[in-house]
C-alpha cells in the first residue's frame, strides 16, 4: 500500500469546468413532441416540413450542423419505454429522439444561438451543453485502512455496513453496480478481482476520484487496503461521460447504461454540472440527463446521483422557464426518481458541509469529508495506492450506494425479488431507517441510512426479535399499556415435567396471567419464562436472566436480586410461544413465602438486552420500560380473596407493597390506587403517619374508630372508594426511599367465588412508570 501521489488536493465547490482538447461545445435542443423529425438529413427535414428557418439561422452562425443529441435507435427507446410502462404504469415516456445537438464552430455566441432557438414554436428548450466539470481530487494520506473507514461503524457514526455483512446479502452478493464518472483505475489491487469492464466512453482522466468511490462501496475483502461496503459484487462496471468522439455526453452515458442494466441494479452518478446560472449542481437539471434519470427509475434502476459541491439551496434553483424544479412543495417540482445526496461531517452529530447542496430534493447524506479509500495517481499507472482524504458529494454518494446495495442483497437473499427504485429510496430516506443530521430543518441533507435499523426494523425484518409480553396482548412494540402484568414469567412450587407442552404454543395456556403461584419457602421452587421471536432469523442461544425483588410500584434494578438463568437453545420465527427449562430456586434463596416481583431480561448476540446497569440511570429506566420488548416484569399477584385465621386487622386480606424512589435522586412522583371490586367491599390504604402527612391525607380519610382498628401512632388508614379511582398529589419521593405500605380488602362473601382486580402505580411527568397488580381469586391449590 502507498499513499495517493501526483495529484494535489483540493477544496469541495472549487472545481472548475474544465473541457478537454477533444471537446465540443454544443447547443441542446428539444422540439416540441408532437415534431416528427428524422435521424439523417435533420437540417432540411427542419426547412421542408416547416419546423423553423434552418437556413436563417445557418446564415447567421456559419459553420453549424445538427446532429441527434443521443446515438440510440428510436425502436431501442421504444422498447425501454414499453418495459418502463409495464413496471410503472404512471411513466410517460419523455420523446428522447426529440433532443438534437447543434454543434458549432469556435468562437460562435452559444448564448447568443439559444436565444434564437428559443424564438421557434417548435421549440420546447434549448440550451448550452454543460462542459465538462472536473472532479474533486483527494488528499494525501498513508494510514492504515480499515480503522479509519468509519463509514462502516455503526449509527450515529456510519451506516453499520459491519452489522449487514452478519446476513446473506448484506455484503453485496448478487448486485450489480455501474458508476458513472471520468476515470478509475480498473487493476488496483484492491478491485482487480472483480474484473470491472468498460460499458462505454473512455477511461479518460481523474482515475483516482473513480477509484476512491469504487473502493467506499466494493474494495475486495483481500486482507490488502480498505474493504468496500459491499465487497462481494456480483458485477462492477463503468461507464464513461468522455466519449470515443471527443464528445462529451452525461445523457449518451446514463442512457448506455441503461441498455445494459436489469431491474434493481444500482447506477451511480458520480457527477454535478453548470447550468442555468448555477454551478455545481445535480446533473439532472439538465433536461435531456433528467429524462433519461426517469426512464432508468422507471425501469426499476436505482439511481444515486451526487446533489454537487455547489453550496447550493435547491430549493431556489430555476429553469429558464422559470420553474422550481427541485422544489418538492412546488406545483413545478420535477421528479426523475434519484436518490439524490448531500455531504456532511465525519463526526457525529453530522453537520451539513457548506459547500454541499441541500434543500427538499435531497434524500439522504453521507460522510463529504475524511473518507479513508482507494487512490491512483494521474497516469493511471499504479495499483497501490490509498488516501485518508476523500471528499465532497463524492465521497458521500458511495456511501449511500453501498446502502442501497447492500439492501437489494439482504432483500434479494430474503425473499428472491428486489425492490424498486422508489421503494428503495422511501427505505433509505426514511427517518426511521436513518441518522438525522445534526439540525434537519437548517441542513436539508436528508438522513445517513442505517443498515441495522433497516435490518432490524419492519422493513426487513430479518434479524431476531425476541421478546417477553408486558401484558396479554402485547406484541413486542413499544406501547402505553400496563408494564408488570407479564404472563411470561411463571413461578411453581414444584417442578413441571414439560413445560414446552404445559405452557408453550398450542397449550391452551398461551395467554393465562395466572399460571404463577407465591412462593413456598423452606423448599425449591421454579421459575419458566416464555419467549417469542417476531424477527426473521430464529435466535440461537437466548439467555433469560430472573431476578426477585418485594412487590412495589417502582422496580429499579437497586431493588432486584439475581435469581438465576436459563438458556434456550433456539427460539423459532413466526412469534411461537417457547418455554425456558426451569430456573430454580433455591430453599436457601427463598428469604420467607408469599409473592414477588420478578424481572426478566433476554439475551441473544443478535438481539441483546439491557444490563441492569444500563438501568439505574434513570432515562434510560424510563426509556426501557416500554420501548425494549427484551426486559419485562411480573408484579402481579393472585392472592386468595379469603382472609387468613389470623389477619390484622381481622376479616381483610392485607396486601403489602412499597412505594420507591428512584435510585439516583429525589424526583416528583404520584401514586395512584385503582381498585375495581363489587359493591359492598372495603378497602384502605395503611400508611406510615409522616407519609400520609405529606401526601396530605385529610382527617375525614382516616378511619374512624368504629373500623376494624383504631389508627395508632405508626399507621393511618385511608379509605378507599372500592370502584373508583385515588390519586394522590404529586410529590418528591426521596432517593431510594422505601416507605411499606399495604392494601386491605374485604369482599363480601358471596361475591368471594368470583374473581376482581385492583392495582397500585407510580407515575413521573404523567406516565407511569411501575404499578403492583392483584387479582383477588378464590382459594386454590399450590403446583
Amino acid at each position: 500500500m502507498a499513499g495517493i501521489e501526483g495529484e494535489n488536493s483540493s477544496t469541495p465547490g472549487t472545481e472548475q469546468a474544465r473541457p478537454g482538447p477533444g471537446f465540443r461545445r454544443r447547443v441542446v435542443v428539444k422540439f416540441k413532441d408532437h415534431v416528427q423529425l428524422p435521424r439523417e438529413d435533420t437540417a432540411r427535414a427542419l426547412e421542408r416540413q416547416g419546423v423553423g428557418p434552418w437556413n436563417e439561422l445557418a446564415a447567421r452562425f456559419g459553420g453549424i450542423t445538427l446532429e441527434p443529441l443521443l446515438s440510440i435507435q428510436p425502436e431501442q427507446v421504444a422498447t425501454l419505454s414499453e418495459r418502463a410502462r409495464a413496471l410503472d404504469p404512471s411513466f410517460r415516456a419523455a420523446n428522447l429522439a426529440a433532443y438534437f445537438a447543434v454543434n458549432m464552430p469556435p468562437g460562435t455566441n452559444a448564448e447568443e444561438l439559444v436565444r434564437s432557438l428559443s424564438q421557434w414554436g417548435s421549440v420546447a428548450v434549448a440550451y448550452v451543453e454543460p462542459p465538462p466539470v472536473e472532479p474533486p481530487l483527494v488528499n494525501p494520506g498513508d494510514d492504515p485502512r480499515f480503522p479509519n473507514q468509519g463509514y462502516l461503524d455503526p449509527a450515529p457514526d456510519g451506516i453499520d455496513a459491519e452489522y449487514a455483512w452478519n446476513f446473506p446479502g448484506g455484503d453485496g452478493a448478487g448486485q450489480a453496480l455501474v458508476d458513472m464518472e471520468w476515470g478509475w483505475t480498473f487493476n488496483h489491487e484492491d478491485l482487480a478481482a472483480h474484473g470491472i469492464t468498460l460499458i462505454s466512453g473512455v477511461n479518460h482522466s481523474y482515475f483516482s476520484h473513480g477509484s476512491s468511490v469504487l473502493g467506499e462501496i466494493a474494495a475486495v475483502d483481500n486482507a490488502l487496503g480498505c474493504v468496500g461496503i459491499t465487497p462481494a459484487l456480483s458485477s462492477v462496471r463503468c461507464v464513461g461521460q468522455h466519449r470515443a468522439d471527443g464528445g462529451y455526453s452525461t445523457a449518451q452515458a446514463i442512457l448506455d447504461a441503461i441498455g445494459v442494466m436489469q431491474f434493481g441494479d444500482v447506477l451511480l452518478l458520480e457527477a454535478q454540472t453548470n447550468l442555468f446560472g448555477y454551478n455545481l449542481v445535480p446533473v439532472e437539471i439538465e433536461p435531456a440527463v433528467f429524462d433519461v434519470i426517469q426512464l432508468a427509475t422507471s425501469l426499476g434502476i436505482v439511481v444515486v446521483e451526487a446533489a454537487g459541491n455547489g453550496g447550493v439551496d435547491l430549493d431556489t434553483v430555476v429553469n429558464p422557464g422559470g420553474q422550481q424544479i427541485f422544489n418538492r412543495a412546488s406545483p413545478d417540482f420535477l421528479d426523475s426518481g434519484a436518490i439524490i445526496v448531500g455531504a456532511a461531517s465525519a463526526t457525529a452529530p453530522h453537520a451539513r458541509l457548506g459547500f454541499s447542496c441541500h434543500g427538499s430534493r435531497v434524500d439522504c447524506y453521507g460522510w463529504g469529508e475524511s473518507v479513508d479509500t482507494l487512490a491512483s495517481d494521474s497516469t493511471n499507472t499504479a495499483t497501490n495506492l490509498y488516501t485518508t482524504g476523500f471528499n465532497g458529494t463524492s465521497s458521500a454518494s458511495p456511501i449511500v450506494t453501498g446502502a442501497a446495495l447492500a439492501v437489494q442483497g439482504l432483500m434479494q437473499a430474503a425473499s428472491g425479488g428486489r425492490l424498486a427504485s422508489w421503494q428503495l429510496r422511501m427505505i433509505l430516506s426514511d427517518p426511521a431507517n436513518g441518522t438525522a443530521s445534526q439540525n434537519p430543518a437548517v441542513d436539508r441533507i436528508g438522513v445517513m441510512p442505517n443498515l441495522r435499523a433497516i435490518i432490524d426494523g419492519m422493513v426487513l425484518n430479518l434479524s431476531p426479535d425476541i421478546y417477553l409480553r408486558d401484558f396479554v396482548g402485547d406484541n413486542g412494540d413499544p406501547h402505553l399499556g400496563a408494564i408488570s402484568s407479564s404472563p411470561d414469567i411463571i413461578l411453581r412450587q414444584t417442578a413441571v415435567p414439560d413445560p414446552q407442552a404445559a405452557f408453550g404454543a398450542g397449550s391452551g395456556t398461551e395467554n393465562d396471567v395466572t399460571l404463577g403461584y407465591e412462593a413456598e419457602s423452606g423448599q425449591d421452587n421454579f421459575v419458566y419464562v416464555r419467549v417469542r421471536n417476531r424477527g426473521g432469523t430464529a435466535a440461537s442461544n437466548v439467555t433469560a436472566t430472573v431476578y426477585w425483588a418485594p412487590p412495589s410500584t417502582l422496580l429499579t434494578p437497586d431493588l432486584w436480586t439475581l435469581l438465576g438463568t436459563a438458556t434456550l437453545p433456539t427460539v423459532p420465527t413466526g412469534d411461537l410461544l417457547t418455554v425456558s427449562d426451569a430456573i430454580v430456586w433455591s430453599a436457601a434463596a427463598i428469604p420467607a413465602p408469599g409473592h414477588y416481583c420478578f424481572v426478566s431480561i433476554l439475551n441473544t448476540p443478535r438481539d441483546p438486552g439491557p444490563t441492569p446497569a444500563d438501568l439505574m440511570d434513570w432515562n434510560n429506566f424510563t426509556t426501557f420500560i416500554r420501548s425494549n420488548n427484551n426486559v419485562t416484569w411480573r408484579n402481579f399477584n393472585v392472592v386468595d380473596n379469603v382472609p387468613p385465621p389470623r389477619a390484622e386487622p381481622p376479616g381483610y386480606v392485607a396486601l403489602p407493597f412499597i412505594a420507591a424512589g428512584a435510585p439516583d435522586r429525589g424526583r416528583r412522583m404520584q401514586l395512584e390506587i385503582v381498585p375495581r371490586l363489587p359493591a359492598g367491599s372495603e378497602i384502605m390504604l395503611e400508611l406510615p403517619p409522616e407519609f400520609a402527612e405529606r401526601l396530605r391525607v385529610c382527617p375525614h380519610h382516616v378511619v374512624s374508630p368504629g373500623g376494624p382498628k383504631p389508627d395508632s401512632p405508626r399507621i393511618v388508614h385511608v379509605v378507599i372508594n372500592p370502584c373508583g379511582r385515588l390519586s394522590f398529589p404529586p410529590i418528591v419521593f426521596p432517593a431510594k426511599a422505601r416507605i411499606p405500605l399495604r392494601l386491605l380488602v374485604k369482599i363480601p362473601e358471596p361475591m368471594r367465588k368470583h374473581e376482581f382486580e385492583l392495582f397500585a402505580r407510580q407515575t413521573y411527568e404523567g406516565e407511569e412508570v411501575g404499578r403492583v397488580t392483584w387479582r383477588l381469586a378464590p382459594s386454590r391449590t399450590p403446583m
